[in-house]
C-alpha cells in the first residue's frame, strides 16, 4: 500500500504492481471512460508527464532525448517522473481540493495540479482524473507518498502464463456494438512500433483475426507495394513460426511491459497490448449462449443472435500513434530518411 510521506496516513488499499497500460494517456474525445487500472493494482509511469513544458527550440535534440522525445514537437514535458496510478476505488483517506478541480465538462482533468489532499495532514498528494476523454484514475505524486507493506499475503506476480487465461483477453467490440476504446488506443501504439520496425516499408499481415481487424489501420500508416515484409503472431503457448518472418507481433509482459522474445532471437518485434494480443492469439469461443442440456460437450447452438458489429473499420488512435512514435529512437532515423512519419506533431504526454 501507499501512505502519506508526511504523516503516514494510509492512502490506498493493498496493491500489486502491474505494467502501465499502453492506453493510459489516450482516450476517446468527449466520452466517459471506465477506470484505467484493475482493482488492487498499481502501475508507474517512468516518463515525465505534464507541466512544466519547454519549447523544442530551447530544449534541443539531446536534452529532449533524455526526456524521451526524439523528434521535434512544439513543447517537451519536464514534469514529474515515476507517478503512480491506481483505480479511484482503491484510494483512501484523501479529500478533493475544491479550488483545483477544473475540467472540461464532465469531471476533473488535473490541469491545476494535485487535487487530492491527505486527510491526516492536508498535504496535496495525488490527482484525481475522471473528465470525458480521460481514463478514470488517481495519480499519486512519487515524492509525497511512500510504500509500506500491508501485512497481507500477496498473490503471485503476473507472468506470461496469465496471457493464456480467458479473462485476460480483451474483445475488440464493446457490448453496445462500438469498437473498444482500449483497442482503439492500443492499435495506435502498436502501429507506431510497426512503422519504426518496418522502416516505413510495406508489410503483409497474417491471415485471420490479425488481418481482419488491423488491415485497415495498417494501410493508413504504411505504404502498399511489392516486397512487403512478412509478419506473424508469436508468444507464449504459440508454436514458433517457421521460417521466421521479418517481424513478430508479440505481447508485452503483464508485469514489466517488456516485449516477449523467442529464445536466442534478436530479430525485430512489434509489441502489442497483452490483452489485445491474447484475443488475437487465443480468441476462444465468442458465442453469447454456450451449449447446454443434452447437446454434446463442445457443440454450440446455431440459433443465438449475432454479436454486435461496428459499422466501420477499426481505426487507430492517431494521438496514441504520434505520441508513441516520437518516443522511439528509430523515429529520428525515419525523419532523416524523409519518411512521412513522424511529421512535426503536437505535444505528447
Amino acid at each position: 500500500m501507499f501512505v502519506c510521506a508526511g504523516c503516514g496516513t494510509e492512502l490506498t488499499a493493498p496493491l500489486s504492481r502491474v505494467a502501465l497500460p499502453v492506453h493510459a494517456h489516450h482516450g476517446g474525445w468527449e466520452e466517459l471512460h471506465p477506470p484505467l487500472m484493475e482493482p488492487a493494482t498499481y502501475a508507474v509511469e517512468p516518463l515525465p508527464t505534464g507541466p512544466p513544458w519547454r519549447p523544442w527550440e530551447e530544449v534541443g535534440e539531446e536534452e529532449a532525448a533524455r526526456q524521451g522525445v526524439y523528434v521535434p514537437v512544439p513543447h517537451v514535458s519536464f514534469g514529474t517522473r515515476d507517478r503512480i496510478v491506481i483505480a479511484p476505488g482503491d484510494s483512501r483517506s484523501m479529500t478533493l481540493i475544491l479550488d483545483k478541480c477544473d475540467g472540461y465538462c464532465r469531471g476533473v482533468d488535473g490541469r491545476s495540479g494535485p487535487n487530492l489532499a491527505c486527510d491526516g495532514c492536508g498535504r496535496a498528494v495525488a490527482t484525481r482524473v475522471d473528465d470525458c476523454g480521460d481514463w478514470q484514475a488517481v495519480w499519486l505524486e512519487p515524492d509525497r507518498v511512500a510504500r509500506r507493506p500491508s501485512g497481507r499475503p500477496g498473490g503471485p506476480p503476473p507472468g506470461w502464463d496469465d496471457l493464456t487465461r480467458p479473462e485476460h483477453r480483451v474483445p475488440p467490440v464493446e457490448p453496445d456494438g462500438r469498437w473498444s476504446l482500449r483497442w482503439h488506443a492500443a492499435i495506435g501504439v502498436a502501429l507506431a512500433h510497426l512503422v519504426a520496425a518496418a522502416e516505413d516499408r510495406p508489410v503483409a499481415l497474417p491471415a485471420g483475426p490479425v488481418a481482419e481487424l488491423l488491415e485497415h489501420a495498417v494501410r493508413q500508416y504504411l505504404p502498399t507495394g511489392p516486397d512487403a515484409l512478412s509478419t506473424a503472431l508469436a508468444g507464449p503457448a504459440l508454436p514458433p513460426p517457421r521460417p521466421r518472418p521479418d517481424l513478430l507481433l508479440v505481447p508485452r509482459h503483464p508485469l514489466t511491459g517488456a516485449p516477449w522474445r523467442p529464445s536466442h532471437d534478436e530479430g525485430p518485434v512489434v509489441p502489442l497490448d497483452s490483452g489485445v494480443w491474447a484475443y488475437l492469439a487465443h480468441p476462444g469461443e465468442t458465442s453469447p449462449i454456450p451449449a447446454t442440456g443434452v447437446l454434446p460437450e463442445g457443440v454450440l447452438r446455431d440459433d443465438y443472435p449475432l454479436p454486435p458489429s461496428p459499422a466501420c473499420f477499426l481505426p487507430a488512435h492517431h494521438g496514441a500513434f504520434e505520441a508513441t512514435l516520437v518516443g522511439l529512437p528509430a523515429a529520428r532515423a525515419l525523419r532523416q530518411r524523409g519518411a512521412r512519419w513522424p511529421a512535426r506533431i503536437p505535444d505528447a504526454r
